[in-house]
């Protein structure tokens, strides 16, 4: 296996790349509201990415419709946007989205509740997104990918949680999808040895029941097995000799990463 190791000149572009992702996935995430269609989401969110003088990493990728990947309630990921799928109260919703500049890439995914949502899915999204907080603890050089991968999956399976094993996350660069593969939950094996300058996209994707899932009809969008909710998170991150480096979260992202490691303290985990 090759993992790739960027020069500094990669790097900034993908720190470019990354800081435009947050504020996309920030300004559609507040755009969100019942009643709109999956397709203007889809079309609002590419209208977002040129602006910024960027390309849409997923439309047309491998044959993928769309710039934005729309998964409402069940729906793990992939979800293709229609006119005819409306998003309404009590909705979750996951917003995909990749952004090209300059011919590198990152890759980002939300879950955001529309309205009044119930506690278990807040919980569910919280739990999701604690995941990956607990995965970066691990993402460090000298450690190994799979330390990442085990984190993950015990923080979210201790909950109760059902983690999704068919899916993965990916390293990412001049091309969207690189080695290694980043599975969410432990291996036989340790993987690979984490090198600073690494990039990978991190991505916990977590039910509320059932880790098993179904791919529709479509052969894009999947869904869990057992009908509950799912939830998904993901950013780019630059592995580095301490904390890695995220490259897509905004401020306010950065905020509750630190909030969430201060309680983890106070907790004692």
């Amino acid at each position: 296996m090759k993992v790739s190791v960027k020069s500094p000149q990669e790097l900034e572009k993908m720190r470019t790349a990354g800081k435009i992702l947050a504020e996309v996935h920030q300004l559609l995430g507040d755009s969100l509201e019942a009643g709109m269609s999956t397709l203007e989401i889809d079309r609002l969110g590419e209208e977002m990415i040129r602006s910024y003088g960027c390309e849409p990493s997923f439309l047309h990728y491998m044959g993928y419709p769309a710039s934005v990947c729309v998964s409402v309630n069940d729906e793990v990921v992939h979800g293709i946007p229609s006119d005819r799928r409306i998003i309404k109260e009590g909705d979750i919703v996951s917003l995909d989205i990749g952004v090209n500049f300059q011919g590198y890439h990152s890759d980002a995914a939300r879950t955001h509740g529309i309205g009044k949502i119930p506690q278990e899915a807040k919980d569910l999204i919280e739990v999701t997104r604690g995941s990956f907080f607990q995965g970066m603890r691990f993402a460090s050089a000298g450690r190994r990918l799979h330390d990442i991968s085990a984190a993950i999956g015990a923080y979210a399976s201790s909950r109760g949680y059902g983690v999704v094993r068919d899916l993965v996350g990916h390293g990412i660069g001049a091309h969207l999808h690189e080695e290694p593969e980043v599975p969410n939950f432990r291996k036989f094996t340790r993987g690979v040895r984490l090198r600073e300058g690494m990039t990978l996209a991190v991505e916990p994707m977590i039910n509320l029941g059932s880790r098993k899932v179904v791919w529709t009809e479509d052969e894009w969008t999947v869904v869990t097995e057992d009908g509950s909710l799912s939830a998904h998170y993901e950013n780019t991150i630059v592995i580095t000799a301490g904390r890695p480096e995220i490259l897509t979260l905004t401020e306010e992202e950065r905020r509750r990463l630190r909030l969430w490691e201060e309680k983890q303290k106070t907790d004692g985990r």
